[in-house]
């Protein structure tokens, strides 16, 4: 099976040797050549056809953001892993470059003390993200939208839960879980639904200042009151609470109502938040009334959760692998047989909104206001 081929895009010779090397040390990764900036980053993309971009955020003359924007004006689809650093700034310039089309970022080492844990650093970030972004070639095409089975990642055949009825009471909270390409899916998402008379608890795998980053996006954009969830906060209907990066979120019930918890225990699925630990604790709080969606992601994370949301008569929604950049946690849940509904991203406002909203109203498809 052919290499990875990988164009590497950054101003710093030093960083350029650094992720080249470590690179070219995977068997399955080859670097086929490196750009300085984001215009060369374009011309080599046309030149030599790689299979996947690394980018610097900032770089002279054309930096990462305005690089991602021509290399998708030009017709590229090739994937772009962003480097950002973990700053305000580069959390925000980061957003900037998901917006504009990249597929997902990593951290620049930053005091780290040696050059072996640089690359270590960049190793452990890097490589999965690459090998999930361009799948082995030759597996099967992703399955038409709209079927009743289809293949897990494992390649076994995946069957659908009958739906579950609806609680007596209505449903009292949605959770959400994504990571690999989850901004963008999150932002959509939220800007096509309705709104809702449940609070939503989402988990998105970020690092800290890109969570808060994040929610404040999302809230200038979208109907809803977007927040980073603080420790022992209130959730009410019309509100999306955020778990802030390096802090796992769990849903919790006192006197006001549905609260929330945040810990910092044993990180999840090499994650904290992870999205096990909010599914959990819903299923344990609000059980057959909770809702819960996976979007796209990198791993696994949301299975092992959702399980016990099932056993309490709740209900599961997956994005299906055609509209998802990295079908690993939507497509765990599917090979789980956890999932109700295995639907395209622009399909799902409107299956939470047949659970959740009273009928007559309708579901927007485009930025509300």
């Amino acid at each position: 099976m052919s290499k990875i081929r990988v164009l590497v895009t950054d101003d710093s010779v030093v960083i350029r040797r650094l992720v080249s090397g470590v690179l070219n040390d995977d068997p399955a990764i080859e670097v086929v050549g490196t750009a300085i900036n984001g215009r060369a980053s374009l011309q080599k993309i046309e030149q030599l056809r790689p299979d996947l971009v690394t980018m610097d955020v900032e770089m002279p003359e054309v930096d990462g953001i305005e690089g991602v924007r021509r290399i998708r004006a030009a017709g590229h689809t090739v994937p772009i892993i962003m480097f950002s650093t973990l700053t305000e700034r580069g959390a925000s310039a980061t957003l900037d470059a998901l917006a504009a089309g990249a597929s997902d970022y990593v951290a620049k080492p930053a005091n780290v003390g040696s050059v072996g844990r640089s690359m270590e650093q960049v190793r452990d970030a890097l490589i999965p993200r690459i090998k999930a972004l361009v799948p082995s070639r030759g597996l099967a095409a992703a399955p038409q939208a709209g079927a009743t089975a289809r293949p897990a990642p494992t390649g076994g055949p995946v069957s659908l839960r009958p739906a579950a009825p609806v609680p007596a009471g209505g449903h009292k909270l949605l959770v959400v879980g994504s990571s690999t390409g989850g901004p963008d899916a999150v932002q959509k998402l939220l800007a096509a639904l309705p709104p809702l008379p449940v609070p939503i608890a989402l988990v998105q795998h970020m690092p800290p200042l890109f969570t808060r980053q994040f929610a404040q996006r999302l809230d200038r954009q979208t109907r809803f009151d977007v927040v980073e969830a603080e420790h022992n906060q209130v959730l009410r209907p019309g509100m999306v609470a955020i778990a802030p990066g390096d802090f796992h979120m769990e849903v919790v019930r006192d006197a006001r109502g549905l609260v929330t918890k945040l810990s910092q225990g044993p990180a999840e699925n090499f994650c904290r938040p992870a999205v096990d630990v909010l599914f959990r604790s819903a299923a344990h709080v609000t059980g057959a009334a909770t809702l819960a969606v996976v979007l796209t992601g990198m791993g696994s994370d949301g299975a092992k959760g959702a399980a016990p949301i099932v056993a309490a008569g709740g209900s599961v929604v997956a994005q299906d692998q055609a509209t998802s950049v990295v079908w690993g946690m939507p497509g765990a849940i599917a090979g789980a047989g956890l999932a109700e509904e295995i639907l395209p991203l622009d399909q799902i406002a409107a299956a939470i909104a047949r659970r959740l909203v009273p009928s007559g109203i309708a579901v927007m498809t485009g930025r509300n206001s």
